[in-house]
C-alpha cells in the first residue's frame, strides 16, 4: 500500500480524502506536475517546480503552504514507497469554501489542496516502445486556448488517446488550422534533412520541461533546431518523428495516419537525443 501526501499529512492511500466540494472535482480548477524518478532520484525537478509556480500565477491561485518544502516531500515519498524508477504526481487545487460556486473562493480564508502520490515504473528508462517507435493518428485540437497552463482539464486528451487505441495506434497528435499543436500528453517533433522542427512556445502548447532540456542538448550537440508550426502533411513526409514528455523522455514516432516515416524504424536523431537526455539528466538528478 502506498503512502501519499494530502495537505501536510503522509497517509496510507486508503485513508486519503478531500472534500466533494473541492474545485478540482467540480470545476477542473487545479494544476499538476509529474516528475520522473530514475535510480531513486528526481529528474528535472527545478524545471517542474518553476512551471508549477507559473501555472499557479496564471490562474491567480495561491501557493500551498508547503510550496517551499516540495523537494523534501517528493524525496520522502520516493523513500517511503521505495521508488527506484517511477513517477511522482503532484496536484494543487484552489480548494473549497464549502459549497459549489463559479466564483473563486476567498484566498484569504481558503487554503489550496495539495496532493502527491507515487507510481512505481520499473525499467522506466528502458521502455521496449523506444525500440519500436510509436504509431500516431491525427485528430482535431478541441481544447481550450490556454494549453500553456498545466491544468487538470484532461478529458479531451484522454479521449484522444482512446481514439488512437481504437485505431490500433499508440497516441494522437492534435491539429489546428492544418498544423500540429502537440500530442495528447507530449510535445511533437519532426526531423527533415537532419533538422529538428517543433512548434514554438505560445499559449497553444504546453511549455514542456523535457522539451526545453532536449532542445538545449540538441543545440549543444550541434543539431539544427527550427521552432515553427509544421503541417500534418509535412509530418507524414518527414524522415523521422518523435515526442518528448517527463515520463516518455524522447520517444520515436514511426507512423502517422498509416504513413510510414523513413524506413519504419526509430530514426538516428531520436535515438541519439534519447541517449543524451537520459545521460545528462541523470547527472543533475536530485
Amino acid at each position: 500500500m502506498r503512502t501519499v501526501y494530502v495537505n501536510g499529512d503522509y497517509l496510507p492511500e486508503t485513508e486519503a480524502k478531500i472534500s466533494i466540494f473541492d474545485r478540482a472535482f467540480l470545476m477542473a480548477d487545479g494544476v499538476y506536475e509529474v516528475t520522473s524518478v530514475l535510480g531513486g532520484k528526481l529528474i528535472d525537478f527545478d524545471g517542474h517546480l518553476a512551471r508549477l509556480e507559473r501555472s499557479l500565477n496564471e490562474l491567480d491561485m495561491k501557493k500551498p503552504a508547503a510550496f517551499d518544502d516540495l523537494l523534501e516531500i517528493h524525496r520522502e515519498l520516493v523513500r517511503v514507497n521505495e521508488i527506484e524508477d517511477g513517477l511522482v504526481y503532484l496536484q494543487v487545487t484552489r480548494g473549497s469554501d464549502g459549497d459549489r460556486d463559479f466564483v473563486f473562493p476567498d484566498p484569504e480564508t481558503t487554503e489550496p489542496t495539495l496532493v502527491l502520490f507515487t507510481q512505481s515504473k520499473p525499467g522506466l528508462a528502458n521502455s521496449p516502445q523506444a525500440g519500436k517507435g510509436l504509431k500516431i493518428i491525427s485528430i482535431d485540437d478541441l481544447r481550450w486556448g490556454r494549453r500553456d497552463i498545466k491544468t487538470v482539464q484532461l478529458l479531451y486528451p484522454s479521449m484522444g488517446k482512446m481514439m488512437a487505441k481504437k485505431a490500433g495506434c499508440d497516441d494522437a497528435w492534435m491539429i489546428e488550422d492544418g498544423h500540429v499543436t502537440e500530442g495528447t500528453s507530449n510535445n511533437a517533433y519532426i526531423v527533415k534533412g537532419n533538422k529538428i522542427i517543433t512548434r514554438q512556445l505560445s499559449n497553444d502548447i504546453l511549455h514542456g520541461i523535457t522539451r526545453a532540456a532536449v532542445l538545449r542538448f540538441a543545440r549543444e550537440a550541434q543539431m539544427e533546431v527550427e521552432e515553427r508550426p509544421f503541417t500534418i502533411d509535412e509530418a507524414k513526409a518527414a524522415d523521422e518523428g518523435f515526442i518528448t514528455s517527463a515520463s516518455a523522455f524522447v520517444m520515436p514516432v514511426v507512423e502517422i495516419d498509416g504513413q510510414t516515416l523513413g524506413d519504419g524504424a526509430p530514426g538516428p536523431v531520436a535515438r541519439r537525443l534519447r541517449e543524451i537526455y537520459l545521460d545528462e539528466s541523470l547527472k543533475t538528478a536530485v
